[in-house]
């Protein structure tokens, strides 16, 4: 390409006169813009982008040199200056370049699936030309660095080079929309000085002139390459961060509270086996929560360009929050195994008290482990661990490593409704059979019975809503109620995992804590 623009420049004179010359040369460029621009070039050149940028922040570019995808850019506005003053037009699978007199209004349409209009007012300087060319897939190429540096935008409108030697005053562009999920659209064109010769995308001279659902209009007082940056669309609503971190406050200190008092009860309520092993799964469901929320806020503290920096720092919050999430539903599927076996079977006998427990520990920490550790080694390796955008949490739009979180939990849910079912019938059958020897006990699988009754279907309304979301993200209401819902677990544990037990109560009152 270097020589290409080389050769060129040491021959302007003959190639501007010769519009054969400057058709081969853009078909030419066409094809080279097919190899270099397609989808399956995107990753690269995100790859490439990523190490100009840290090449030239770690020698402060004191050359000025171009990164690699703004060279390509260049050596398109390069070829528009070459042109000559005929107007003609060259149309290619990736590239539309149209060379014509200054006119009112310029249109063109169905130019890779878009319609544009180009409006621009009586140039000054006699009869001039302007030259332009639309490129079907640069997105590719440019990255969405805006002059403030941030890539949390995105390039969702065709890139336009306009080249023209006349005074432009004022251009507008009108454009169709390419991708209706997007919001916040921002009139930019790409500046090659910024960040030292790195260049970015600007907005200075543009401002954004109409916007609706079909198309968006932007005038600029410049000539040069210009799109549009659009934010993916999230329900960003004032309401909803509110009751999210109001909500996570709560659920975390409900949380604690729920530790204090089964740490401060301790002795007097674990007096069986059932007991003991109830607050141990009560304990270790409060402390996978309270972990995982931790790790949450850790989480949406990272903006996208401290993840795209530091993508291991995002994978790593992401692998916690999945790990101690699992570890919380599977903590819950011991309680209710805990409560089949010592309501199906015999309470005296059978696995001592050291095997339930080695049974819980293996099953709320060992299998989620296993889960998350495969989850990540299955999709690491392809990038599409976590999300792209917003936030650190498992991709569900590549991979649907979500999959590993949501069917898991869901599953738990269905398991330990089976396993409440059984247990009414069980205890509904033995209401006339009494036992003395077994009263504590029949009052802790209640506890457990009835604990489980509230959990499992609020957990299961929860996620079932957090599936919901994924399919309708637009719709505030599902959104609404999954953050409500979510954000409230912990306060459910305390309330219905520890002071649902009346001794917990009674124990309380009396000591007076």
């Amino acid at each position: 390409l270097e020589k290409f623009m080389v050769v060129s420049g040491n021959n302007t004179k003959n190639i501007s006169k010769s519009p054969d010359t400057i058709s081969s040369i853009v078909k030419a460029l066409s094809n080279i813009a097919g190899l270099l621009t397609s989808d399956e070039t995107k990753a690269t050149w995100d790859t490439l982008n990523t190490n100009d940028k840290t090449t030239s922040s770690g020698t402060e570019n004191a050359g000025g040199k171009k990164s690699s995808s703004a060279s390509l850019l260049n050596l398109f506005e390069s070829v528009a200056a070459l042109v000559v003053n005929e107007s003609f037009s060259v149309e290619t699978p990736f590239i539309h370049l149209n060379r014509t007199q200054l006119k009112t209004k310029l249109t063109f349409n169905n130019v890779f699936n878009t319609s544009m209009e180009i409006d621009i007012p009586e140039a000054s300087g006699g009869s001039q030309y302007i030259t332009t060319i639309v490129f079907a897939s640069m997105d590719n190429v440019l990255p969405p660095r805006d002059e403030n540096n941030s890539s949390s935008m995105v390039i969702k409108g065709k890139v336009v080079l306009a080249k023209t030697a006349a005074k432009i005053r004022n251009i507008s562009i009108t454009s169709g929309i390419l991708n209706d999920t997007l919001k916040n659209p921002k009139c930019v064109f790409w500046n090659f000085t910024l960040f030292e010769g790195l260049g970015g995308w600007s907005d200075w001279g543009c401002s954004l002139l109409s916007h609706n659902n079909e198309t968006i209009s932007c005038s600029c007082n410049h000539t040069t390459c210009f799109s549009m940056l659009m934010s993916p669309e999230i329900i960003e609503d004032e309401n909803i961060n509110d009751i999210t971190i109001i909500g996570v406050g709560i659920s975390m200190a409900s949380l604690v509270i729920c530790l204090i008092t089964e740490a401060l009860t301790w002795k007097k309520i674990s007096t069986n086996t059932t007991a003991f092993l109830r607050h141990v799964s009560i304990i270790n469901i409060a402390v996978s929560l309270l972990i995982a929320n931790i790790w949450f806020i850790i989480g949406a503290h990272i903006t996208d360009d401290i993840k795209k920096k530091n993508p291991a720092l995002c994978a790593a919050v992401t692998f916690f929050i999945h790990l101690f999430y699992l570890a919380m539903f599977f903590w819950m599927l011991a309680s209710a195994l805990l409560l089949l076996y010592r309501t199906v079977f015999v309470f005296e006998g059978g696995l001592s008290k050291t095997s339930m427990l080695v049974i819980g520990f293996v099953l709320g920490y060992a299998a989620p482990l296993v889960i998350a550790v495969t989850t990540m080694a299955v999709t690491v390796p392809s990038h599409k661990y976590i999300r792209e955008n917003h936030g650190c949490w498992l991709n569900w739009e590549d991979s649907k490593a979500l999959l590993a979180f949501l069917a898991p939990a869901l599953m738990i849910v269905a398991i330990n409704f089976l396993i409440l079912l059984v247990v009414i019938y069980k205890m509904v059958s033995r209401r006339g059979v009494r036992n003395t020897g077994q009263g504590k006990e029949q009052h802790v699988l209640v506890v457990i019975a009835r604990s489980l009754a509230v959990l499992t279907p609020f957990f299961g309304l929860t996620w079932s809503l957090g599936i919901g979301t994924i399919i309708a993200p637009k719709n505030k209401e599902v959104n609404f109620a999954f953050v409500f819902f979510n954000s409230l677990q912990g306060c459910f544990i305390w309330v219905f995992g520890t002071l649902l037990d009346k001794k917990v109560c009674f124990y309380i009152i009396i000591t007076g804590y």
